[in-house]
């Protein structure tokens, strides 16, 4: 008599099972989706579609990467499936960590070609029109210029 009561609870956990595989196509799919999405905009970054307006372009995509990682985490990690608080101690961390790495190195990375050298100008991936400091000339010529006359008099 157990095992006939216990059957239609376990003939749902069974059937929930096979709802699964059609979900992991459903996401495979929208992965596939994502990544065309993020190539295809990468594909309109570098014939020039996004003139002027690159940063535009890898938001777009940083945003189509986030997506596909919530879909990862979400189905493949069973996070979705977590009951209890065992999905926001791993989440919230790394969420955090993300945030905090982004905050700490677009600005550096955003500013790379700064710095760069007349030599290193030359051999760029793409053309550099003009940096925003002049690297050849770091140094203050109006200082020196003011100490050389100090020192004379």
């Amino acid at each position: 008599m157990s095992d006939h009561e216990q059957q239609p609870e376990n003939q749902d956990d069974h059937e929930h099972e096979h709802d699964h595989g059609r979900i992991y196509i459903q996401v495979f799919i929208g992965l596939l989706i994502c990544t065309g999405i993020s190539a295809g905009i990468g594909w309109m970054i570098s014939v020039g579609m996004f003139e002027g307006k690159e940063l535009l372009g890898w938001g777009i995509m940083l945003s189509v990467s986030c997506v596909k990682a919530l879909l990862v985490i979400s189905f493949f990690m069973h996070l979705k499936w977590e009951k209890g608080m065992w999905k926001w101690v791993l989440t919230i961390p790394a969420s955090i960590m993300s945030l905090f790495l982004m905050v700490m190195l677009v600005p550096d990375v955003g500013r790379r070609t700064h710095y760069y050298t007349d030599e290193r100008l030359d051999r760029a991936a793409y053309e550099i029109v003009e940096p925003a400091v002049p690297v050849t000339g770091l140094k203050d010529s109006t200082h020196d210029e003011d100490h050389v006359e100090s020192a004379t008099h």
